[in-house]
């Protein structure tokens, strides 16, 4: 029986916009040599080596969308563009646009008081994104 997995949890991780398991490239070159070669390693550094190695070898571990695929700026355009008021949606969009979009976007939903829309709308993104992934990747989940 296949391994169903939990579309929530891998919301979950999309929202941390990381990987499960991180490594620097140094790490994963560690990780592709002798194992006896890394004695010399403080031990935080050989048991990341260890996880490493482990998820190298493994054919179970796929990589999770990256920044690129889950485009947070698209999702704050599509999020503004959705709005029904004329003038809400010309906030966002121009709340967007510009050095410090980020911090002015989210300055913007919490003084027009729609942050708990925007949760829920980006939520559904990254839903979608992770549905996307898992049947791309034919994987069953719940």
């Amino acid at each position: 029986m296949a391994t169903v997995i939990s579309l929530r949890e891998v919301i979950e991780t999309l929202e941390m916009q990381g990987e499960i398991v991180t490594a620097t490239e140094e790490v994963r070159r560690l990780a592709e040599e002798p194992e006896e070669s890394q004695d010399n390693l403080p031990e935080w550094q050989r048991e990341m080596v260890r996880k490493v190695r482990a998820i190298l070898a493994s054919s179970r571990c796929l990589q999770l969308p990256d920044r690129f695929r889950i485009h947070e700026w698209s999702i704050m355009n599509e999020f503004a563009e959705a709005q029904h008021s004329n003038q809400v949606r010309q906030e966002l969009l121009e709340a967007i646009h510009g050095a410090g979009a980020f911090r002015m976007f989210r300055s913007t939903i919490r003084r027009l008081g729609i942050e708990k829309g925007w949760y829920r709308f980006r939520e559904e993104a990254l839903a979608e994104i992770a549905r996307d992934w898992l049947e791309a990747h034919e994987l069953p989940y719940r």
